[in-house]
């Protein structure tokens, strides 16, 4: 659960839908509010309505009717009397006194008092009535001055409110509007979280292909700008990787033509064991210039990718070792086919095959698959390499004290040149030395059925 709210997709569907379910609720409350407020109104209305017809209908029957017609009042919501001469009205009148003052003729006035208990509510509302517990605190009591002078006694019952019952499709109505809702943050995430997906794959292609396409400029005005500005990098990386790259090949280029002069020159040389000696210092001065050559070629991947068949390449870089003289075996495949450079990946195995045969004695390769990865390990005989020097070796001209012999050559590129080409194809190369002895080197790429 912590792992999905990681997504910037499902934060920005959550935020959406959290924002328009508090503004749908707090919409709803106010229309509530609203509503409940207009209904008020016109309850009181009906109510102040209702006690105005019954106040003037009241002076058209004549005196001996009126203890019937009062009596009559409780099954209009209200106790209606003929009041105490006596009786105290309070200084000011209430909400529902003014507004039955406004609706009554001049001639009559209107007063509140105090409601009593004990006709609070009406006998004809006691039963409907008795959910509300504050119904008795809340009844109100008006003393109207007729035209001939007598006071009527108004016990009037607060207007009942509205009894709000949710529907039975009310939850199919809010599950529609979370679905609704919901569809449309996922779109609106998904069209926010598009190019940033697509901007993290180009950069991601960039680090195995500084030659990939450049990146589409359209959408909106922040998404051109941010292509723009990553096309931009793409190609000023790449020019500064093609423009080292060209320097070190022609200053390697360079190096041969003087170096095969030398090698003429020295041929004349009349002590034996001394031009012996300068012989073979020039033969490791030409193999690492030759090497450089090779390591600038493998920082320019101007070769093109291909789909080639690994069991296929594995099995001819083996077989080219054993026909040179190479102790070299090789089992198992991987049934997988991947997008590379040939050329490039065979030189990549060839570097790996010859560390082990060189300093191993032999080579034994091993071919499997994991997952969606092809696993090359190529097993030697040798001593192995320190734990603190397995990643130093990767270093450009890095050799071990135990390898600095003119027996064993070596310029301390082969490694380096393996790594570019293996990080190029999207893979990696580990090193281990193996429980049973020797150095292990395990080649991990990328690979397709």
């Amino acid at each position: 659960m912590r792992a999905l709210f990681q997504s910037m997709t499902s934060r920005v569907i959550l935020v959406l839908i959290s924002g328009v379910v508090l503004s749908a609720v707090l919409m709803l409350f106010l229309a509530f509010n609203e509503s409940e407020k207009m209904a008020r109104q016109f309850r009181e209305f009906h109510a102040v309505e209702r006690m105005a017809q019954f106040v003037l209908s009241l002076e058209s029957v004549p005196p001996d009717l009126r203890p019937q017609f009062l009596a009559a009042a409780g099954g209009m919501g209200m106790r209606a009397e003929m009041a105490d001469p006596a009786e105290q009205t309070t200084e000011t009148r209430s909400d529902l006194a003014e507004l039955l003052n406004e609706r009554l003729p001049q001639e009559y006035r209107v007063a509140s008092v105090t409601g009593n208990a004990a006709d609070c509510p009406p006998p004809g509302m006691r039963r409907r009535m008795r959910r509300l517990p504050d119904y008795r605190n809340n009844c109100e009591a008006l003393l109207i001055t007729l035209n001939d002078g007598a006071r009527l006694r108004l016990t009037v019952a607060p207007p009942r409110p509205p009894m709000l019952r949710p529907q039975q499709d009310y939850l199919t109505y809010i599950l529609a509007f979370l679905f609704s809702i919901a569809l449309l943050a996922a779109l609106v995430a998904r069209m926010t979280m598009r190019p940033l997906k697509q901007l993290a794959k180009a950069a991601t292609e960039l680090g195995n292909d500084i030659e990939r396409p450049p990146l589409p400029e359209r959408g909106a005005l922040e998404i051109r700008q941010a292509a723009a500005a990553f096309n931009a990098m793409q190609l000023r990386i790449r020019h500064h990787i093609k423009q080292r790259a060209h320097i070190l090949a022609a200053i390697t280029h360079d190096l041969q033509t003087p170096l095969t002069r030398l090698r003429l020159r020295l041929e004349k040389v009349d002590d034996t064991e001394l031009r012996e000696k300068l012989i073979s210092d020039l033969s490791a001065m030409q193999s690492m210039v030759r090497e450089g050559l090779d390591l600038a070629r493998s920082m320019d991947s101007a070769e093109r990718l291909q789909s080639l068949d690994l069991d296929s390449l594995i099995d001819s870089v083996c077989t080219d070792a054993s026909d040179a003289g190479q102790a070299v075996t090789c089992s198992g495949q991987t049934h997988a086919a991947l997008m590379a450079r040939p050329v490039a990946l065979r030189r990549c195995l060839t570097n790996l095959i010859d560390n082990a045969v060189k300093y191993g004695q032999f080579a034994k390769v091993t071919v499997g698959r994991d997952g969606a990865y092809a696993i090359i390990r190529i097993r030697d005989g040798g001593p192995g390499i320190p734990d603190d020097d397995q990643e130093k070796v990767f270093d450009p001209f890095y050799r071990l004290e135990n390898s600095r012999s003119r027996d064993t050559g070596g310029t301390g590129l082969g490694l380096t040149i393996a790594r570019n080409i293996a990080e190029q194809h999207g893979g990696t190369i580990r090193l281990h030395n193996h429980p049973a002895g020797g150095l292990e080197v395990i080649l991990s790429l990328p690979c397709q059925r």
